[in-house]
């Protein structure tokens, strides 16, 4: 039987409720206590999942905590993820895991100096969609990635988060909030990136609540809401990523990779699984062979969705001595992307990359399988 690291929680907001239904699914992982500022949030959180409620203190003081899931808000990533490396456990963090560049190499050097493990959000490349995408470019089905596009376009959150002021604050827009799904499934996909231009834009200064309980209610904007990006990777592929909260409607695909002897659609990188489309050349055509991936399965109404999965491999690594898909390699590279993605906005300039990573190893039908319980 493998065994099982004990895994906590800070943060009993709102993905702390999938992390919790889901964990169960995977092999590695048992989910023992949630902890949050607020106690009555994480009473509440921990008598619904069945687990304990701890003080942040109590938790990270807790001999049955293995591993602890960093889900506060992303402007409190480092500080959180530093305090969990210093009282000796592993850290896997929802995203972005950090902010900048210099507050990865201060957490990359902690968890080096104490020998733990340091894993990010997300985990949605895993997913069995995404990965029949690599294995079909891996495999060179469509000749070599040379170009493609990325879209993620909406109105915010104001109309359906309860709480909605930190998506509008740096440290989040959309770039940074939903840009993650796409940047680090691009990395998975064709390896890391060499250098990022865009521009950027701050339509409205605030933005009107329509969600209860705050219906009604006005909040700043003090971060980018449309980003125009232009990303160059190390093998010579040219991506054009488009990230927005101030889009009505659009009718663009999530994600198009067009190679020399045709294109694939790519489904939504915020889901594990969705539909793929094919071409060779201009026709399009039924996907090669057989793929049954049960990390594509809808379990969640339509969705397929195995939060949690990146979290069970890195636990899994961990026993068995090898790198876990998570990496905070590539998690500080897809941050570098996108902050640079930021910066070059500003600077109306080419950004170039400081930091590099290996694509992490594909996740095959068979791999898959191995995480379930």
């Amino acid at each position: 039987m493998t065994q099982k690291l004990g895994i906590g929680i800070i943060g009993a907001g709102n993905i702390s409720a999938a992390y919790l239904r889901l964990a169960p699914m995977f092999k590695g992982i048992e989910m023992r206590a949630v902890a949050d500022l607020n106690m009555d949030a994480a009473n509440a959180r921990a008598e619904e999942f069945g687990v304990r409620a701890e003080t942040v203190e109590g938790l990270l003081a807790s001999d049955d905590i293995d591993i602890v899931v960093n889900l506060t808000i992303p402007a409190a990533h480092f500080e959180v993820s530093k305090n969990i490396l210093n009282a000796g456990k592993h850290v896997y963090s929802e995203k972005p895991f950090v902010l900048t560049l210099q507050e990865g190499a201060e957490i990359a050097a902690l968890a080096s100096e104490k020998g733990l493990r340091v894993g990010s959000a997300p985990d949605t490349f895993m997913g069995g969609a995404h990965q029949r995408v690599r294995d079909l470019i891996d495999t060179g089905t469509v000749g070599d990635i040379t170009s493609g596009t990325a879209f993620v376009m909406g109105h915010g959150m104001e109309h359906w988060h309860p709480n909605p002021d930190f998506f509008y604050q740096p440290g989040a827009g959309p770039v940074l909030d939903i840009g993650p799904y796409y940047v680090t499934n691009l990395v998975q996909l064709l390896g890391p990136v060499a250098r990022v231009a865009a521009l950027t834009a701050t339509p409205a200064k605030e933005r009107l609540i329509t969600s209860e309980p705050r219906n009604g209610e006005k909040i700043p904007v003090d971060t980018p809401t449309t980003i125009h990006a232009l990303l160059e990777f190390q093998s010579g592929a040219v991506i054009t990523m488009v990230t927005s909260w101030d889009v009505w409607q659009h009718e663009h695909s999530n994600m198009e990779l067009y190679g020399q002897e045709g294109s694939i659609h790519v489904p939504d990188p915020n889901f594990f699984g969705g539909d793929i489309r094919l071409t060779k050349r201009s026709d399009f055509v039924d996907l090669p062979g057989t793929w049954d991936h049960p990390l594509e399965v809808p379990n969640d109404g339509e969705n397929a969705n195995y939060r949690a999965a990146g979290l069970s491999d890195m636990a899994l690594a961990i026993g068995e001595g090898r790198p876990h898909r998570c990496s905070s390699e590539l998690a500080l590279h897809a941050v570098e992307v996108m902050t640079s993605i930021l910066a070059a906005g500003d600077a109306r300039q080419f950004v170039e990359m400081t930091t590099t990573c290996e694509r992490p190893a594909p996740l095959g039908p068979d791999e898959a399988r191995a995480l379930l319980a």
